[in-house]
């Protein structure tokens, strides 16, 4: 029963997150469109937010488990597993009018591209929920919670903001509604509850392979943000002065100094 209360637990974490994904539709209530300058501070602060989460939290977590070849397995693996799915997957041209109109085929592709991004935030999610209950732990609802748990929850939660943000442009140009973007942005993320649960039932039953966890975690969102955060955030920024650089830059630095703190609280 305890275990099952666990495994709720670290569900919730990652429903979390995911609805906060949803986070990112609502400027679209109070506004037309997004500048390209802003755009382009989001994707640089979940940059900084992600990289600082997998280096201070991930990577040092897994260093203090295991050693660094061990990390470092489990960093090119977390890598190789994304570039395989987007190989497989990524291939297929997905135009946002067809979320509204999709038959069933057409929407496992569309949550099959989307679990591509999502799914290793998730894993990320469920690795540091790895010594959920044990001593150490911050109380939270009468469980003890890593604070590496806490630290990943709150880091990919504001992550999924500027992410939401990304999916409901293209769906507010074709006129989906204000409602159904917040939806189809929250669905974008509804893989990583299911991949926090998977990942914490993995390292909580085979706590051997716990470093390879936190390495394939740190792997697959080092390896998002250098393939999709920075290059989306160049190619939105082309216009602005520099290209969008100083502004990129900012905004990573921003994210960075506020994850890195969480990590010694």
């Amino acid at each position: 029963m305890v275990d099952l209360a666990a495994f709720g637990f670290v569900f919730i974490a990652g429903l979390i997150t995911a609805l906060a994904t949803g986070i990112g539709a609502l400027p679209f209530f109070f506004f037309d469109s997004i500048s390209d300058r802003g755009n382009v501070a989001l994707w640089g602060f979940a940059s900084g937010i992600m990289v600082a989460a997998s280096l201070f939290g991930l990577v040092q977590e897994g260093l203090a488990e295991g050693t660094p070849i061990e990390i470092a397995v489990g960093v090119l693996a977390g890598v190789g597993l994304v570039v395989l799915a987007h190989e497989v997957l990524l291939d297929a041209e997905i135009d946002p009018h067809e979320y509204e109109e999709a038959d069933f085929k057409k929407l496992v592709l569309i949550l099959g591209v989307l679990t591509v991004h999502s799914f290793p935030e998730g894993i990320a999610v469920g690795v540091s929920f790895a010594d959920l209950g044990l001593a150490g732990g911050t109380q939270l609802f009468g469980f003890a919670v890593p604070v590496l748990a806490v630290f990943m929850t709150v880091a990919i939660s504001i992550h999924n903001v500027p992410e939401g943000t990304a999916i409901s442009i293209p769906l507010r140009a074709i006129g989906v509604s204000k409602w159904k973007m917040v939806w189809w942005a929250v669905f974008s993320s509804l893989p990583q509850p299911v991949g926090a649960v998977v990942a914490f039932a993995f390292v909580r039953y085979a706590r051997e392979f716990l470093p390879y966890g936190f390495g394939f975690a740190a792997g697959a969102m080092v390896y998002l943000v250098a393939t999709e955060f920075i290059p989306e955030a160049l190619d939105t920024g082309a216009n602005l002065p520099r290209g969008g650089k100083p502004t990129l830059a900012v905004g990573i630095a921003v994210g960075v100094a506020l994850m890195v703190p969480l990590n010694f609280v």
